[in-house]
């Protein structure tokens, strides 16, 4: 994931409530390639993007209930 597609997640992930920090790999360039840390700054990248689209995948149950 590169600096482009962080703003994007981080939406996505306060929108769904999924918890992680985003960082820079390399702090010294933050152009480069970003991952999803935990509190214990453990790199939890792959399981936050199945996440992310599986909660996307999820639509609303909402509708009438007819008797």
């Amino acid at each position: 994931m590169d600096a482009r597609d962080v703003s994007e997640l981080h939406d996505s992930m306060r929108r769904y409530g999924i918890p992680g920090g985003l960082e820079p790999v390399n702090p010294e360039c933050p152009a480069g390639s970003w991952r999803v840390v935990d509190d214990a700054g453990r790199d939890i990248t792959d399981e936050t993007l199945a996440a992310v689209a599986a909660a996307a995948r999820r639509r609303p149950a909402r509708g009438f209930v007819t008797a």
